[in-house]
């Protein structure tokens, strides 16, 4: 059973593969030597239809099932693995099965090393859990990780925070990794801190009034996105 599920699920991506967002992908996710993404694979599938066929399978796969999946050298398996998983998350009402859940996508965090499988999945289980049974531990711990993908995870994380008005522990792992060197933290702190000024732009121009001159210009960026013309251009200028 376990062979058979896999095999369909992987021959219906297949079916879907389109040959010039095969060859794109690889350029458009830094998988060369060196860069962030290096050395995956794509079969060149688009999020849309890896989602169709989540939803046509997430609710017959078994965790270890999707475990294998999870661990495929190819990118669309493992996104359409964590698309499941989120499923499988928000359908259920058994605590159990929550928490079974929350502990196959921590062991498998190895597994979840890009920014597009982190920010389809991450506040969609960890952050929801986390509001819910007041588990922000489980952030703190990634927030402090060396790795990247694990920092990402814990303020991408917040996200389910600030949808319920809550945004101090956005605030909390912004600054602590405010000056992170690489990019890809500037513009998930700066797009965090934009969707908490959507929810109450006061919180977002008190946070930016004592911080934004030690910000990363794209960091910056980001969170001035939706803000006034003139208001963005005096923080950009730094006349504030």
């Amino acid at each position: 059973m376990t062979n058979n599920i896999l095999k369909e699920i992987k021959e219906s991506l297949a079916v879907l593969s389109i040959p010039e967002k095969a060859a794109f992908l690889p350029k458009f996710f830094k998988t060369g030597k060196g860069e962030y993404g290096e050395g995956d694979l794509f079969l060149g599938v688009t999020v849309p239809d890896q989602r169709s066929v989540a939803k046509e399978f997430y609710s017959k796969i078994s965790l270890k099932e999707l475990s294998e999946l999870l661990s495929s050298t190819y990118h669309e398996h493992r996104l359409t693995a964590l698309l499941m998983l989120v499923s499988k998350f928000e359908k259920t009402k058994d605590q159990v099965v929550k928490d079974e859940v929350v502990e196959f996508y921590l062991n498998h965090l190895q597994n979840i090393n890009n920014w597009d499988l982190v920010d389809t999945s991450c506040y969609k289980i960890l952050g929801r859990y986390a509001f819910e049974n007041q588990k922000e531990s489980l952030f703190r711990d990634l927030s402090n990780s060396d790795q990247m993908w694990h920092k990402r995870v814990a303020v991408v994380g917040t996200m389910h925070y600030i949808k319920k008005g809550h945004f101090e522990l956005t605030k909390e792992f912004v600054t602590h990794n405010l000056n992170h060197p690489h990019d890809l933290m500037h513009k998930a702190n700066g797009w965090m801190l934009r969707e908490m000024g959507n929810k109450n732009n006061n919180e977002l121009i008190t946070y930016l009034n004592q911080h934004y001159k030690k910000m990363p210009r794209t960091c910056l960026r980001y969170s001035i996105e939706k803000l006034d013309e003139e208001l963005r251009q005096d923080y950009l200028k730094g006349r504030i």
